[in-house]
């Protein structure tokens, strides 16, 4: 991975850990589905008109597009809804880093070196140091829910790299199509015709500004960069970097809400950068680039079989 390369992964986890603080401190009455859902909207309008569609099936670009924001995004604002804080909602995502390591060797046979799994043990040990340093009460509901994100973006980025698609913002937003329909039903399901609509009516200047930094900072050049990442590195070398978001969030929360980190919080981020810093340059025999059967020409295997 060169150093550009992990410049810019590095910057996207600045973006992502302050975008936790963000989301709570714009939703405000607004229920989480509706505000996530006028995000989407912002990713695909005008750009899906302007913007060519991505050299991809269709299920694989709305699959990629259901796990990567529908699933992770879904998940993370009904958890921090139901009360978990931004900054612990940052640190359980990460564990999405788990499951794309893991993924990245069972399906694309990406398999990850023994120093770049002792890189990921320690940044996912730094996050369960952070975890026990906060102390408190804990939202089981949310953890759980902040736990399925977390699956829901793991798997999403395996099947980007898996697809062969090539990253970027085409991605990003063709993917989006997926999104803004399942929410807005979701959404008046959980909430009402009448939670809807009062939700809407509850739109203020802080929810714009979140909106727009979620849709085109978080989202847009956010995932437009780690799409690209990914699409030109093994998933097992960009994924740890993403660790770096929650220690960005808590330092975000503290700046904004007065959130004080412990030292328990502290130790713990420093061993997080200290597995990102291992886990990007150590050595690894990843296979090559994969591209799906389907976007070669060949007879398509399921996943399982990959």
């Amino acid at each position: 991975m060169s150093l550009r390369d992990r410049l810019l992964a590095s910057a996207v986890a600045v973006v992502w850990g302050v975008n936790f603080v963000v989301i709570e401190w714009g939703r405000g009455d607004v229920p989480p589905l509706l505000f996530l859902t006028l995000r989407f909207l912002v990713v695909l309008v005008p750009l899906v008109a302007i913007l060519p569609r991505p050299d991809l099936p269709w299920r694989h670009l709305l699959g990629i597009g259901a796990l990567l924001s529908l699933g992770q995004f879904g998940f993370l604002y009904l958890s921090m809804a139901v009360g978990l804080p931004p900054g612990l909602a940052a640190l359980v995502l990460q564990a999405q880093v788990l499951v794309t390591v893991l993924g990245a060797g069972l399906v694309l046979r990406e398999r990850p070196g023994g120093a770049q799994l002792v890189g990921v043990g320690l940044g996912l040990a730094g996050l369960v140091v952070v975890g026990v340093g906060r102390g408190g009460d804990v939202p089981l509901l949310g953890l759980a829910l902040c736990l399925l994100g977390a699956v829901s973006w793991g798997c999403g980025n395996v099947l980007t790299r898996w697809s062969g698609a090539a990253g970027g913002l085409p991605l990003v937003v063709w993917s989006s199509l997926a999104v803004p329909g399942p929410l807005l039903v979701l959404s008046l399901l959980l909430d009402g015709p009448q939670g809807v609509a009062d939700g809407l009516a509850a739109i203020g200047w802080k929810a714009i500004v979140s909106t727009l930094y979620t849709a085109v900072l978080a989202s847009l050049v956010g995932y437009g960069v780690f799409s690209r990442l990914l699409a030109r590195n093994p998933a097992g070398r960009v994924a740890p970097f993403i660790l770096l978001a929650p220690p960005v969030a808590m330092l975000a929360a503290w700046l904004s809400f007065g959130d004080v980190p412990t030292h328990g919080e502290v130790a713990g981020a420093v061993l997080v950068v200290a597995g990102v810093f291992v886990a990007s340059t150590a050595g690894a025999a990843p296979a090559p680039p994969v591209r799906s059967p389907e976007v070669r020409g060949a007879p398509e295997p399921s996943l399982e079989t990959r």
